[in-house]
């Protein structure tokens, strides 16, 4: 094995320190501000005390013991990373990579470290993050903490799987290793719980070697919902990587029609020669920005068509070889693309439902989607593959539908129709896009809830860690004086 190679000088961020910093290193304690802060959605807001520590000491002196929540770049959609009147311990400025093993992948990095940050150091020496969902602009902290799941899910599973060890601050103050052999019951409850056990401070997880930076890859037009799913099923025998965009103008017996594209890491020996003269190429900053909250009237049904036949004509036209950034991360080509929903936001629902009866159930919902009035947009359909370790993380074996709606009069009514036809399937939405789910539906949706629960007050007794997310699906009681939101 390797020795472990400090790679602090390598690191893009201008104020990268020479070394490590130590738990035990603490300036003075970052002074929290009144700071109003909102999910990708920009749909829930909250009033928070802001306090960003730059040292993983400080972030121990600036525990708020009254209630905090730890934030990330801010990319969960809804209330997740929100605790409106109360602290919220903001973890970018954490962004430190503290060592490597060149021969296994392995990386140790400070919870604010983004997606980003890995690829943009990593993919020119032939490292790639194991697992990545639909944007590099997530930190590492966020990504344990919603367990996230890419394209791939059911050949790689979700983020823990690459996931060796953690240090997580508890409540008590006290920082704790925790791994699949040491301090399992936290190991596993971080994972999907939304940072409500503790502040993760640095993760060990494991990148994949890979030869360049592009993707294989194909487009395969389906005609209605049963093509559709059949086609996905027999894809993800070929293929790791597969997702399909629904056109949300078909219905009838359209319902369903789409692309659906599926692909893999190319090696070097099959990229056409524009793309071999510079394989593991990075891509840059994004090019475009939507530079303020647009005007609700930009987005209508003549807008949504358009947009919705260039999404579908661009699909279908997938060239043979792409980039990552393409291939995984369209959207972050636009910088801010969450202003496009206007100044009332937008909801991403994401839901599983089971493959029993997924046929029937995915057609009933879609249906009750595209039928109600609503302006239903951006959207993916994939499969999953089994259950992660975590225990209330999200994926489980079936099909998964994320689709953005902008925030109308009815959009809530729609999504809480959606949520009984989801629980009626055997299904469960997922905490880290949702905004509105109610406790009782959560409880339904998550057996084993009460398992975390048990976990939560092994490690956080007195209800240090909450957020708005967590009180309002009853994963912490309400505090006194504070209500649900």
């Amino acid at each position: 094995m390797a020795q472990l190679t400090s790679i602090l000088p390598e690191h893009p961020g201008d104020a990268a320190p020479s070394r490590p910093a130590s738990v035990a290193e603490v300036r003075p304690r970052p002074r929290p501000l009144p700071t109003s802060l909102a999910g990708w959605g920009n749909n829930l807001r909250a009033d928070c005390l802001l306090a960003e520590p730059e040292l993983p000491g400080e972030a121990v002196a600036s525990l708020d013991r009254a209630g905090t929540v730890a934030r990330g770049l801010g990319r969960s959609y809804g209330d997740a990373a929100l605790n409106g009147g109360g602290q919220v311990l903001g973890l970018r400025k954490l962004d430190r990579f503290l060592a490597f093993d060149e021969a296994t992948g392995t990386l140790t990095c400070e919870a604010g470290v983004s997606l980003d940050e890995i690829i943009r150091s990593f993919a020119p020496r032939g490292w790639f993050p194991m697992i990545t969902p639909g944007t590099k602009f997530v930190t590492v902290g966020g990504c344990i903490a919603n367990d996230i799941h890419g394209k791939a899910h059911h050949v790689q599973g979700c983020f823990s799987a690459s996931v060796d060890a953690l240090t997580v601050l508890l409540a008590s103050g006290a920082v704790v290793n925790a791994t699949r052999e040491t301090n399992s019951d936290l190991f596993w409850g971080t994972f999907g719980g939304m940072g409500l056990l503790g502040v993760v401070l640095t993760a060990t997880i494991r990148l994949r070697r890979i030869e360049t930076t592009y993707f294989r890859q194909r487009s395969i037009k389906v005609g209605d919902l049963a093509e559709m799913l059949a086609a996905l099923d027999e894809q993800d025998r070929s293929f790791p990587y597969s997702v399909a965009t629904i056109d949300v103008l078909a219905t009838g017996a359209r319902l369903g029609r789409g692309v659906i594209t599926v692909g893999d890491h190319a090696r070097r020996d099959e990229l056409p020669p524009g793309f071999a003269a510079d394989p593991l190429r990075v891509s840059g900053p994004p090019r475009l920005t939507v530079p303020f909250e647009l005007p609700e009237l930009t987005l209508n049904r003549l807008s949504i068509r358009a947009v919705n036949a260039f999404i579908q004509r661009t699909q279908a036209a997938a060239a043979p070889f792409g980039h990552y950034e393409g291939f995984f991360y369209p959207l972050d080509k636009i910088a801010h693309w969450n202003r496009g929903y206007g100044r009332r936001g937008f909801t991403q629902y994401q839901f599983v439902i089971p493959f029993a009866d997924g046929l029937p159930r995915m057609r009933e919902i879609l249906s009750a989607i595209l039928s109600a009035g609503e302006l239903p947009f951006l959207n993916v359909l994939k499969r999953f593959g089994k259950e992660s370790g975590g225990v209330l993380s999200f994926p489980r074996d079936g099909y998964t539908l994320a689709i953005d709606f902008p925030i109308r009069t009815n959009t809530v009514a729609l999504l809480r129709r959606l949520d009984a036809m989801v629980l009626a399937a055997g299904g469960r939405v997922y905490l880290g896009k949702d905004a509105y789910l109610e406790a009782a539906t959560f409880r339904a949706m998550y057996p084993a809830l009460e398992r975390w629960l048990a976990i939560k007050a092994k490690y956080d007794p007195e209800g240090v860690f909450t957020s708005d997310l967590g009180r309002r699906v009853g994963l912490v009681p309400a505090a006194p004086g504070r209500a649900s939101p």
